[in-house]
């Protein structure tokens, strides 16, 4: 992988051995590299890192060559060969600038600042067309992920993941020992490599990652084949957030798009799903788009309508059993990663808060920006689950005794 690809990133559990791989593979690099005056870094977060977690290492691995020379003060290797291997500290990013690098290693990139690669070390690997290597553990949804997400499309990247679980570097025992006295979110950040861990109480956290582990989010293109279903949660002065997704095969949804906006009328929204230019099959809406407007006397309902939006609502259920629908449904669902990356990332963050008093999360969801795609979702939840119900199906649109303001029972 290292040496097929330009940019990888590497998610790797506590006590991988990954400042290990990555300075034997920089003097590997280092020696058969065919360039004049090879110039290899390593960056820690900091400076005082580098020299405490990378330094010994480097001249271990290096001391068996012979003619190499090491400057202390200056935390660098000068091999026979011409090459050079640097170790820097992030905590200062002017002083990288100005640099080339035929190969750099991101050490633990959650911790950094996001402007280190973009600004200064992409620019740095450009003389030479050099590659890096991004590696760390989880620390959310930070810049970290979105390299991780990124390099499962980008040409030229590639991605791995090493969990506890799997690699058996870490024995059963030890882990079993750190489990009892960490928590669990803490327990699956650290070693089980779970981006959304650190989002205490995430309600649908477990099920979006088994679907990231199984390769269930990734490009999911627009089928023409197959008609467009589209799920509302909608605000009148709050976020509207709509998911689209189309029925495959057996059991299988392709939610292909994600939209949400805020301060619009349905005019808008009306307008949007024409610029799509989808071939939609039903709208399904909350229960209380059937609530009369005062100043119109018309439901949002038959405004829709009226714009050229058959919505179809569904019921009113108890919040708990459209969650426990919504993780039903999740494992049936491929997600486009592109489209659907803002809903994505809202239901990720979609929690319950903790209660101090009664030491565990509460009932009710928190109320804050990732609630709309949630409550759209579980929109979509409660609609597919009454069309697979023989006693509350509807006839298609296209019937002619269709009713646009009759309710799914």
């Amino acid at each position: 992988m290292l040496d097929t690809n330009r940019f990888n990133v590497v998610v790797a559990h506590r006590r991988f051995g990954k400042t290990v791989c990555m300075i034997n593979h920089m003097i590997k690099r280092a020696i058969e590299e065919t360039r004049p005056n090879p110039r290899l870094h390593y960056v820690s977060p900091t400076y005082r890192q580098s020299k405490l977690v990378a330094w010994d290492y480097l001249k271990t691995f290096t001391s068996g060559i012979p003619g190499t020379k090491y400057h202390e003060t200056e935390l660098r290797c000068d091999l026979p060969t011409g090459a050079r291997i640097t170790l820097l500290g992030a905590e200062n990013p002017s002083s990288l600038r100005g640099i080339y690098s035929d190969f750099v290693v991101m050490d633990e990139v959650a911790s950094m600042p996001e402007s280190i690669f973009p600004e200064i070390i992409r620019p740095a690997l450009s003389d030479r067309k050099g590659s890096c290597a991004f590696i760390s553990t989880p620390q959310g949804h930070n810049y970290f992920f979105e390299l991780w997400e990124a390099a499962a499309t980008n040409k030229g990247w590639a991605r791995a993941m090493y969990k506890a679980s799997d690699t058996g570097i870490v024995d059963d025992d030890e882990l079993e020992a750190a489990r009892a006295t960490m928590t669990e979110s803490q327990y699956l950040q650290e070693f089980e490599c779970s981006f959304v861990a650190n989002v205490p109480g995430s309600v649908f956290g477990k099920e979006l990652q088994a679907a990231d582990d199984k390769e269930r989010i990734t490009s999911v293109p627009y089928d023409p084949r197959f008609r467009v279903d589209t799920y509302w949660d909608l605000g009148m002065h709050d976020y509207t957030s709509i998911w689209f997704t189309q029925e495959v095969g057996r059991g299988e949804i392709h939610v292909i798009d994600y939209y949400e906006n805020r301060g619009e009328g349905l005019p808008h929204y009306a307008s949007m799903l024409d610029h799509k230019e989808y071939l939609y099959g039903t709208h399904y809406g909350p229960h209380d788009l059937e609530v009369r407007e005062l100043g119109t006397g018309k439901s949002r309902r038959e405004m829709a309508y009226e714009l050229g939006i058959a919505f179809r609502t569904v019921s009113r259920i108890p919040v708990e059993d459209g969650i426990h629908a919504v993780r039903m449904l999740i494992p049936r669902c491929y997600f486009d990663r592109d489209n659907c990356r803002q809903g994505l990332e809202a239901l990720r963050h979609y929690h319950r808060a903790w209660s101090e008093r009664n030491r565990t999360f509460r009932d009710q969801p928190v109320h804050d920006w990732s609630s709309h795609a949630a409550d759209a979702f579980r929109t979509m939840a409660v609609g597919m689950e009454s069309k697979r119900d023989p006693d509350r199906r509807l006839p298609p649109i296209a019937d002619n005794n269709y009713n646009p303001f009759g309710a799914v029972a």
